[in-house]
């Protein structure tokens, strides 16, 4: 059985924290915080918010010096696409980085430790905590490792409705479309199931806290049928 500790996580993203109360409060949602009865400010809001900061920098700079020939534009769009919340969600599920946070049981018996907002706030709760601990250096290396590395696979993520689009004209006759397969929680905080269909096959489905996320989902898982049977995707 896996241990999920601070250790282990440490061992995984190869950086081990000076100051461990700022990785426990990176890793310490909301809902714990709650139940414990602790200062609101011991949770991971303030270090995502400065990780938000630093990871849109990273990535500006990123973006900037590889990709010389492509405008503001461009380089804005491919920016939030990397940086929006699924895209989060799919690089912390890497990590497994719901396993080793720290939530209240109620939050943790609704899927907390699945849940896209979450998981994908904790990655920048992490990256902020890591740049408290130690700077700017060590943000940029876990940010280039586990957020903008290995992006020619991950474009297929972050374009999966676009590029489904495009591999299902220029392959099929039949036409694309997405349906809605359930939600559940409470209205403050619920999450969407969609299904997408080419004709009358489902091709894939998806689970999001917002419906455009869970069409993304449901697209991407699409995308990876399509390719274990040999479908070719162009490269934006």
């Amino acid at each position: 059985m896996k241990e999920y500790t601070t250790d282990k996580l440490e061992e995984r993203i190869s950086y081990h924290f000076q100051d461990r109360a700022l990785l426990l409060q990176a890793l310490t949602h909301s809902s714990f915080v709650n139940e414990q009865k602790k200062e609101k400010t011991q949770d991971y809001e303030r270090v995502e918010f400065l990780g938000d900061a630093v990871l849109e920098l990273v990535s500006s700079e990123f973006l900037f010096q590889n990709f010389g020939n492509l405008p503001e534009g461009e380089l804005t769009k491919r920016r939030a696409s990397m940086v929006c919340e699924p895209s989060l969600a799919f690089c912390a599920k890497d990590l497994e980085l719901g396993k080793f946070m720290r939530m209240g049981k109620g939050e943790e018996s609704t899927g907390g430790r699945t849940r896209e907002s979450i998981i994908a706030d904790g990655m920048e709760a992490l990256i902020g905590a890591i740049y408290l601990d130690s700077g700017m250096e060590e943000a940029r290396k876990f940010i280039y490792r586990f957020i903008l590395n290995d992006l020619e696979n991950k474009q297929l993520f972050y374009d999966s409705k676009s590029n489904l689009q495009e591999v299902v004209q220029a392959n099929f006759k039949a036409d694309l479309s997405y349906e809605p397969a359930g939600e559940i929680g409470p209205e403050h905080n619920k999450s969407f199931t969609f299904r997408v269909k080419l004709g009358n096959e489902i091709l894939g489905e998806g689970t999001g806290r917002t419906k455009k996320a869970a069409e993304q989902q449901a697209a991407y898982q699409a995308l990876l049928k399509l390719r274990e049977k040999g479908y070719v995707f162009k490269k934006h």
